[in-house]
């Protein structure tokens, strides 16, 4: 009642999903997504919801933090790879593979690729040029399900993916045509160059 005298949408855009009850049949049942359930918690007057809105308000700041200082947020990012066991030679990798990252999809954008989707596209397409296996068999062969791909690749796998990445950006520069047919026929080039 109160978020809904807020004026918040969390009531009305709250989805409905079949799922197994305790009487063992398929129920229509109310979910949301984290970010509606995040806003539920910190509407709950409840001494026990208070841990979450803490950390809810320390995460709040922190992000503020970063985007004041982005070197914060960098080094959160190493930390969380020192925390999950990745070697140093690994992480340097992984940071390596961020910048070529950005550089692929720059030159994208200069030649006219926009959209979510057409990124996603040319990703799958230069993923399968190099590894044989699209992003999502790719994913499934690794045992993914929500998980960051690249966070899953060996140093080898990563040197591969940088290597078709800057292979398709300098084949991309290298042509003056705009469009999604050029930038795939790029990033194809691109992804089947071996070393």
């Amino acid at each position: 009642m109160r978020l809904n005298q807020e004026g918040s949408e969390l009531v009305t855009n709250c989805y409905q999903l079949k799922m197994v009850a305790n009487d063992g049949k398929l129920r229509d049942t109310d979910v949301m997504t984290t970010e509606q359930i995040l806003r539920l918690i910190q509407s709950i007057p409840s001494k026990k919801a208070e841990p979450f809105k803490m950390w809810l308000a320390q995460v709040g700041k922190e992000r503020i933090d970063e985007a004041y200082d982005p070197e914060i947020a960098i080094n959160r990012a190493l930390d969380i790879y020192r925390k999950k066991g990745y070697s140093e030679e690994w992480i340097n990798q992984r940071l390596k593979t961020i910048d070529i990252r950005k550089e692929f999809t720059d030159e994208l954008k200069n030649k006219g690729i926009n959209s979510g989707k057409d990124f996603a596209i040319l990703t799958n397409i230069l993923t399968q040029a190099w590894s044989g296996y699209s992003v999502k068999e790719y994913k499934n062969l690794k045992g993914l399900k929500k998980e960051n791909l690249r966070d899953n690749m060996t140093n080898m796998e990563l040197v591969l993916n940088m290597l078709a990445e800057t292979s398709s950006t300098e084949i991309s520069k290298s042509k003056k045509q705009k469009g999604f047919t050029e930038a795939e026929d790029s990033v194809i080039k691109g992804g089947n160059i071996r070393y």
